[in-house]
C-alpha cells in the first residue's frame, strides 16, 4: 500500500470539479503499490521513479492517463487516445464518480498491466519519425545547413514531430520558412518548439 502524499493532500483540498471522481480513483491508486507523487500539478503514481500513470482534470471530465497506454491490452474497450497524435498514452475518462466505483475491477486489471510493463522495461515502438513528411521549406533548410540538420536529427521523436507539425500547420511557404528561422535557436540548443528557450 502506498504513502499519502502531502501535496496530492493538499490538491484535493483545493480541487473543485472532479474531486470526488480523483478522490475514489486515489483510493484505488493507492493500493497498487505504486509511489505517489505530484508532478505538473497533478496526482502522479510512480513505479521506481518511473511514471506509470496520472490523474487529470479537464473540463468535460477527469482522466486517468497511462503513459504507456498504448501497450495496455483493453478487453473492457476502455481507453481512449489523448488525441489524434498521440501514439505512447491512453487514458479511462470519468464524468460521475459512480462510472468508477462500478469499473473498480476493470480499472484495477488496466493499472495491474501498466506495472507489468513499467516492470518488463517495454517502450512503446515510436516510428513517427520515419512516418513523417517533412515540409519542403524545411528539408531544404536541414540541407543547407549540416550544423542544424546534425541538431534536428539528434532531437528526440516528439521534439522532431513537434516541430514538424508546427511548421507544416502553415498554409504559405514564405510562414513556413519563418518559422522555421523562429525556431532555429531552439533546435540549436535541443530543446522541443514548446520548451522555454
Amino acid at each position: 500500500m502506498s504513502h499519502h502524499h502531502p501535496k496530492v493532500d493538499q490538491y484535493l483540498s483545493r480541487a473543485t470539479q472532479w474531486r470526488e471522481i480523483q478522490e475514489e480513483l486515489r483510493s484505488i491508486l493507492l493500493k497498487t503499490g505504486l509511489t505517489e507523487e505530484l508532478k505538473w500539478g497533478k496526482p502522479c503514481y510512480t513505479f521506481q521513479g518511473k511514471n506509470v500513470v496520472i490523474v487529470q482534470a479537464f473540463k468535460e471530465f477527469c482522466a486517468l492517463l497511462f503513459f504507456k497506454g498504448a501497450l495496455l491490452p483493453d478487453p473492457a474497450g476502455m481507453l481512449n487516445k489523448q488525441g489524434p497524435n498521440s501514439h505512447t498514452s491512453r487514458r479511462l475518462q470519468f464524468t460521475h464518480a459512480e462510472e468508477v466505483i462500478s469499473n473498480v475491477p476493470a480499472i484495477k486489471a488496466y493499472l495491474d498491466a501498466a506495472i507489468d510493463v513499467e516492470k518488463s522495461g517495454k517502450q512503446v515502438p515510436f516510428n513517427a519519425k520515419n512516418e513523417l513528411t517533412y515540409p519542403e521549406e524545411l528539408q531544404f533548410k536541414l540541407n543547407e545547413d549540416h550544423q542544424l540538420r546534425l541538431a534536428f536529427e539528434g532531437l528526440t521523436p516528439g521534439r522532431i514531430r513537434g516541430y514538424v507539425m508546427h511548421i507544416s500547420s502553415a498554409k504559405q511557404s514564405a510562414t513556413r520558412t519563418s518559422r522555421i528561422q523562429k525556431c532555429i535557436p531552439k533546435i540549436l540548443k535541443g530543446k522541443g518548439f514548446n520548451e522555454r528557450p
